[in-house]
């Protein structure tokens, strides 16, 4: 377990997948900013989690008193790349922000990284002030990156590099919990 000041990031087990798939079904968690081909069975959310190579991982992000609130997780494209939501009912508290510190804390202590990247609707200002606040630069915009709910949207990129970073700024510990 990754143990950050107000929220803690679990990896997720296969025991775990059910409740994943629900999440990743539900058009309220996956938000109005990502695609609609999401929808996934109970098999392909099993072959996506065994397909997971060594640098990609799955975290759930709980609160302290162990309540799943989210989902943080890395995955590679060309380059490896963070992704993460929150339930409707918990966004705005902060949860997001911190996973992502923490996240980025636990990639450059445990990889020989020399960036990490992320991507975002353009419209989700919310998930571009995430990123920012975690130290990400907007680095451009791919005009017309992806299809969401019916139109063409335009994917805004951010990076951050290892010499931003330089030192932890919130994973406190690590544990086996």
């Amino acid at each position: 377990m990754l143990e950050g000041r107000t929220i803690n990031l679990r990896i997720v087990e296969r025991e775990d997948l059910p409740l994943v798939l629900t999440w990743f079904n539900d058009l309220d968690f996956t938000g109005k900013y990502n695609p609609l081909d999401a929808q996934q069975s109970k098999i392909d959310i099993e072959k996506k989690y065994d397909k997971l190579g060594p640098e990609e991982k799955w975290f759930f992000v709980e609160k302290k008193d162990g309540t799943r609130v989210g989902f943080i997780g890395t995955h590679l494209f060309g380059e490896l790349e963070i992704g993460y939501t929150v339930i409707p009912t918990e966004r705005g508290n902060g949860y997001c922000t911190e996973a992502t510190r923490i996240m980025v804390d636990y990639l450059f202590l445990s990889q020989d990284r020399v960036r990490i990247a992320a991507a975002t609707n353009s419209e989700n200002k919310a998930s571009q002030r995430v990123l920012e606040k975690a130290g990400f630069q907007r680095e451009g915009v791919i005009r017309k990156g992806y299809f969401v709910w019916g139109k063409w949207s335009d994917l805004c990129l951010y990076g951050l590099l290892r010499e931003e970073w330089k030192e932890p700024k919130i994973l406190t510990t690590t544990s086996s919990k």
